[in-house]
C-alpha cells in the first residue's frame, strides 16, 4: 500500500494545473525491486489528467479506457503498436536501470522504486509546446533532462554519476527531444479531438457537512465531481479562511469521478457566528460555485450519545461487588501445602494473612 500511494502521488503530481487553455499528454512509469505484491513495472498514460492507458508487468498488455472510444487506436494503429512495445520493452530497460543504480549507489537488498514522468503540453492560444522528462528514485527527485540544452541536471547528489554517463548519450537525448517536442504534441491533438466528450465533460458533486462527535471538526465533503481540477475552502464574509482549517486529499471514486473535503474546527467558532461561515466548491478556471452554509441542523453524524445509567444502579452495583469480596474473604483463607506423605492439604492461614496479601 505504501508503494501504491507513492505511485498515486506521482500520477497526481503536475496534473492539477491543467485548464481548458492547455492540454497535456503525460506518461508515468514506475519500476520496483524488492517489493512484494506489486508489479515490477507499471505504466500509465494520461490526457488532460484522464487515464487513457495502463500497463503493468502482470497483465503484459496495454489497457485503454472505453470512454475514449478507442478511435485513435483504430484509425492510427501505430499508436497502439508503439504503446505495446513501450510496455514490454520498458520493463527490461527499467529493471536494468534499477540494477545499475543500486550498484552505483552501493545499495544491496532492500526495496527501491524508480519513477519517471514524461510528456508534453500545448497552449491552445500560443501553440507553444513544452516537453519534459524527469526521474525520481525512492520517492525523491533524481535527475531531469533539459530538452532545450539536451543536458541532464541532478537535483540529488546521488545522481551526479548518472548525469555524467547519460550526458554522453547524445543520440538517445535527441530521440527523447524529438518525441516530446514533435511526436507527442501531434498525438496529443489527436487524443483531444477524439476524446472531447470525455475530456471536457463536467459533473457537479453532491456536498454534505459531516461530524463524528459534537466536539470534532466539521467536514465539508464533496463527491462525484469531474474533472479533478477543483478546489474547496471555507470562507466567512466572502473571505477565504486559513486558520482552523484542514484540507483533505483529492481521492478517486470507483466510477472515475473524484471526492475531496475540507475541515473546519468549529470549537473555535462561537455558535452565534455559525451563519456567517460557508463551504465553497469550485472547478478550476470556472467562476460558478457550489456553496453550503454552516448549519447545525444540516450536519450529518452517526454519533450516539452514551446512555445515562441511573445513579442507584451504579451505587447498588458497587455495593454488591464490595459485599461479594468481603464474603469471599470471610469463607476462610487457605493455602495448599504438601504433607509428610507427599499429599496436598488445605491449611487455614487466618484472616491476618488474607489482609496482608489483598491484591496478590
Amino acid at each position: 500500500m505504501k508503494i501504491f500511494r507513492l505511485v498515486l502521488a506521482l500520477v497526481l503530481q503536475g496534473v492539477q494545473d491543467t485548464s481548458a487553455e492547455r492540454h497535456s499528454l503525460k506518461y508515468f512509469l514506475t519500476a520496483t525491486s524488492g517489493v512484494n505484491n506489486f508489479p515490477d513495472f507499471v505504466g500509465t498514460a494520461e490526457v488532460d489528467g484522464v487515464w487513457v492507458g495502463y500497463c503493468d508487468s502482470d497483465i503484459q498488455s496495454v489497457k485503454t479506457i472505453q470512454g475514449l472510444k478507442l478511435q485513435p487506436a483504430r484509425d492510427f494503429p501505430e499508436h497502439l503498436i508503439w504503446y505495446n512495445f513501450w510496455c514490454s520493452n520498458d520493463q527490461r530497460v527499467y529493471r536494468k536501470y534499477l540494477k545499475d543504480l543500486s550498484q552505483r549507489l552501493n545499495q544491496s537488498g532492500g526495496s527501491h522504486v524508480l519513477q519517471r514522468m514524461c510528456g508534453c503540453e500545448i497552449d491552445d492560444d500560443s501553440d507553444e509546446v513544452v516537453g519534459y522528462n524527469q526521474f525520481g528514485y525512492d520517492g525523491e527527485d533524481f535527475i531531469v533532462l533539459d530538452l532545450e540544452t539536451l543536458m541532464w541536471t541532478a537535483p540529488s547528489p546521488q545522481a551526479f554519476t548518472t548525469k555524467l554517463i547519460w550526458d554522453t548519450e547524445k543520440e538517445r537525448m535527441e530521440h527523447i527531444r524529438d518525441h516530446y517536442k514533435v511526436t507527442c504534441p501531434e498525438w496529443l491533438k489527436i487524443f483531444v479531438d477524439y476524446g472531447k466528450s470525455v475530456l471536457q465533460r463536467k459533473e457537479l458533486p453532491s456536498m454534505a457537512l459531516l461530524q463524528k462527535t459534537p466536539t470534532s471538526m466539521v467536514c465539508c465533503h464533496a463527491t462525484g465531481f469531474y474533472p479533478r481540477l477543483a478546489m474547496m475552502f471555507w470562507r466567512r464574509g466572502g473571505e477565504e479562511l486559513h486558520e482552523h482549517i484542514e484540507h483533505g486529499e483529492l481521492l478517486p471514486n470507483h466510477d472515475g469521478t473524484f471526492q475531496m473535503s475540507v475541515n473546519l474546527n468549529v470549537s473555535a467558532v462561537p455558535l452565534a457566528e455559525w451563519p456567517e461561515y460557508e463551504c465553497v466548491f469550485q472547478f478550476g478556471g470556472v467562476k460558478e460555485q457550489l456553496v453550503i452554509k454552516l448549519d447545525q441542523d444540516a450536519i450529518q453524524s452517526n454519533w450516539i450519545p452514551p446512555q445515562k445509567v441511573p445513579a442507584g444502579v451504579v451505587i447498588g452495583g458497587m455495593v454488591g461487588l464490595l459485599l461479594s469480596l468481603l464474603a469471599a474473604a470471610a469463607v476462610g483463607c487457605y493455602i495448599w501445602k504438601r504433607n509428610a506423605d507427599g499429599e496436598f492439604q488445605a491449611v487455614d492461614v487466618g484472616p491476618e494473612f488474607a489482609q496482608s496479601h489483598v491484591g496478590d
